[in-house]
């Protein structure tokens, strides 16, 4: 039995929208004997462990009633890391002042990866600032892949 993990991740999503969250993301690891099944969500000011209960009840009830995984799984349901991912264009919005690693498809110039503090996103484009180097406009299309970065204040 493949594992349909575009409607587990479409559960998952429901699930969080209707708890008053968003889903960051849907992993899925393992193999025949055993599963684990991560579901990252998040919101304005952050999870509760609350939050990562009711999320956690809901989608295991969905899960086991239609039988969507072929063996027995274990269920993490948690908020991202600090240096996650960016997956969807909404996240460049929302992590507007956030400094950010982002590799691209097709370089910019000579450069295919860059950092910077996000600026937005407007049009299909996320800004970047790169500081001195001033504010670059990418084609959200040929970011390949995109990470928050870390922050230590001293």
């Amino acid at each position: 039995m493949a594992v349909d993990l575009e409607k587990i991740r479409r559960i998952a999503e429901r699930v969080a929208v209707s708890e008053g969250l968003f889903l960051v993301d849907v992993e899925l690891k393992g193999g025949r004997s055993k599963m684990l099944l991560r579901v990252f969500i998040d919101k304005a000011g952050g999870v509760s462990h609350r939050d990562c209960q009711l999320v956690s009840e809901q989608v295991s009830a969905i899960l086991d009633v239609e039988d969507l995984l072929p063996t027995s799984y274990t269920l993490e349901v948690s908020s991202p890391r600090l240096d996650r991912k960016l997956a969807r264009a909404t996240e460049y919005e929302h992590f507007t002042g956030r400094r950010a690693r982002l590799v691209l498809r097709e370089p910019v110039g000579e450069e295919r990866v860059l950092e910077g503090r996000l600026a937005g996103f407007d049009g299909g484009h996320v800004r970047l600032d790169m500081g001195e180097a001033g504010i670059k406009e990418l084609d959200f299309l040929n970011i390949s892949k995109a990470q928050l970065m870390v922050e230590m204040n001293k």
